[in-house]
């Protein structure tokens, strides 16, 4: 009985599941398998499922984007009896493309998306690898089909899609270049990996750019006094557990005798 009024204390005090978090465990685990089925077809259906599912994104961002500037692309049609010549029209065609409605800016999104995700699957399955080189053919792939599509190119359409094309793919590329940079992990100094290590061990790894500022790295470990803490401002704690820690180390230990 006593047990059982236990269990019911213990399942009060544990916090109730969060159905936010079960949702997005639930997605990523749809999400893992749905790649992973998706690796093992062959290229075609995975380009095609890869580009249908990109489209589909697209065209639900693009029919949003389309009704917030609805508005818009109404007041940009030409005044009634106005005689405007080619260049003119060219321009107010490219500002139509670019602020439609709804459905032509799904249509627009869908394709520019979906372009784009098909291409760069199939460079990334031939190739082997993602890199800046594939993410610009697709960009330019994906900005020549929206040049065409949009109706954004004017009379010279095949002109305006290459000049499309190629400004896509070096935004895309520069965007690519980018996030490289700042994506890439900290390069590791390996001069005080054991030092990190220790500290990581002991719950002191806030103490880790004291020892790089007394330059205390990996060889002087087995050398530590005191007195050298104490000069990069190590409190007496801290102190305590780093050289308790040295002296139960067997090849630390080992090295300053030696």
């Amino acid at each position: 009985m006593e047990q059982g009024k236990h269990g019911v204390i213990v399942s009060k005090l544990l916090p109730p599941n969060n159905p936010i978090e079960q949702l997005q465990s639930r997605y990523k685990e749809i999400e893992a398998g749905f790649k992973d089925w998706l690796s093992k077809q062959s290229l075609p259906v995975e380009a095609a499922v890869v580009t249908a599912t990109s489209s589909a994104q697209g065209a639900a961002i693009g029919a949003i984007m389309g009704t917030l500037t609805n508005d818009v692309s109404a007041s940009l049609g030409p005044p009634p009896g106005a005689n405007l010549n080619p260049q003119a029209m060219a321009s107010l065609k490219q500002a139509q493309a670019l602020s439609g409605g709804p459905l032509i800016q799904a249509r627009n999104f869908a394709v520019m998306t979906g372009v784009n995700a098909g291409i760069s699957c199939v460079m990334k399955r031939l190739r082997g690898k993602e890199d800046v080189q594939s993410s610009m053919v697709a960009a330019f792939g994906s900005g020549a089909m929206f040049s065409l599509v949009s109706g954004m190119g004017g009379p010279n359409q095949a002109a305006n899609a290459v000049t499309s094309g190629l400004f896509f793919a070096l935004v895309q590329g520069g965007l690519f270049k980018l996030g490289q940079k700042f994506s890439q992990p900290p390069v590791e100094d390996v001069y005080y990996s054991r030092t990190r290590g220790m500290l990581t061990s002991l719950g002191l790894q806030n103490y880790e750019k004291n020892f790089k500022k007394g330059l205390l790295t990996d060889m002087t470990l087995p050398l530590l006094t005191d007195s050298a803490l104490r000069d990069v401002n190590i409190p007496p704690g801290p102190r305590l557990l780093i050289l308790d820690h040295i002296q139960r180390d067997p090849e630390m230990k080992g090295a300053r005798k030696r």
